[in-house]
């Protein structure tokens, strides 16, 4: 992997930001015209992926893009066909859904640590673009990324987490593991790439060294490839505020308020 230069934070942030306004006018296009669209999120532990989804979402309205990060399945979704549990998740007319992991588990994590059988393994990779098809087919606007990162970046992030008491929580046994079996992983995604790199769905690879630089360049890629415009913004008027009634206010000593923490920040 190519060394990435780190993107100036200023630059970053202009342009985040206007990467943003774009995908609010993205949203109110799915909004009004029905689109469906699902993005993938993929790649090894501490990718980036998280923050990207972060960003995308930020000022997005969460009843319209929501976020489908599956814990693992129950018994009784493990007696269910596998894309079952996922297809409930997917987008109806004019809604976003961002899934922070996909179907694609069973190609990387539980084909590496053994979570799944050689059958069933061989099985999803026959069944998982036929899926795909019939998704696109449907009219669903489906775009997959996968984060790339390099082991030794990877550590540096599992490190910073480990010593960071705010970010510790996001580091597990599981992500520790992944270091010891980065040949296994990275064996794997490739063979997951030969089976669904496919014409209807193709895997847009991003360079995440610079988790600034990745974000910019996922965003702006997913705008270029939905095809939405603005729409024209509704004529909003504030009504005049009718006179009072004769509504009075309870005294405020017969409530109970949180007490004024931040003041003591003033002293």
């Amino acid at each position: 992997m190519s060394k990435q230069s780190k993107l100036p934070k200023k630059a970053y942030e202009a342009e985040l930001l206007r990467l943003q306004g774009e995908l609010v006018a993205m949203q109110e296009w799915v909004r009004a015209t029905g689109a469906r669209v699902v993005v993938v999120f993929e790649g090894r532990d501490a990718a980036g992926k998280g923050g990207a989804i972060k960003r995308v979402t930020e000022y997005l309205n969460p009843r319209v893009a929501r976020i489908a990060a599956l814990p693992a399945p129950s018994e009784r979704e493990r007696g269910q066909w596998y894309f079952q549990r996922y297809i409930q998740h997917l987008p109806a007319a004019g809604e976003i859904v961002l899934f922070d992991r996909s179907w694609y588990n069973r190609a990387g994590v539980e084909r590496v640590m053994g979570f799944c059988t050689q059958d069933e393994y061989h099985r999803f990779l026959h069944q998982c673009p036929i899926f795909e098809r019939m998704l696109v087919e449907d009219g669903i606007l489906l775009h997959k990324y996968w984060f790339s990162v390099s082991d030794t970046e990877q550590e540096r992030r599992f490190r910073s987490r480990r010593d960071d008491p705010l970010r510790r929580w996001k580091l597990s046994p599981m992500d520790l593991e992944s270091i010891t079996r980065w040949e296994d992983y990275s064996r794997a995604k490739d063979e997951m790439f030969v089976h669904t790199d496919i014409p209807e769905a193709r895997w847009n690879v991003v360079e995440s060294e610079d988790k600034r630089r990745a974000r910019i360049n996922m965003i702006a890629h997913l705008l270029s490839v939905i095809p939405y415009h603005h729409m024209p913004a509704p004529a909003l008027e504030f009504p005049e505020r009718p006179p009072s009634r004769g509504y009075e206010r309870p005294p405020r000593d017969e409530q109970h308020y949180v007490p004024d923490h931040a003041a003591d920040l003033t002293v």
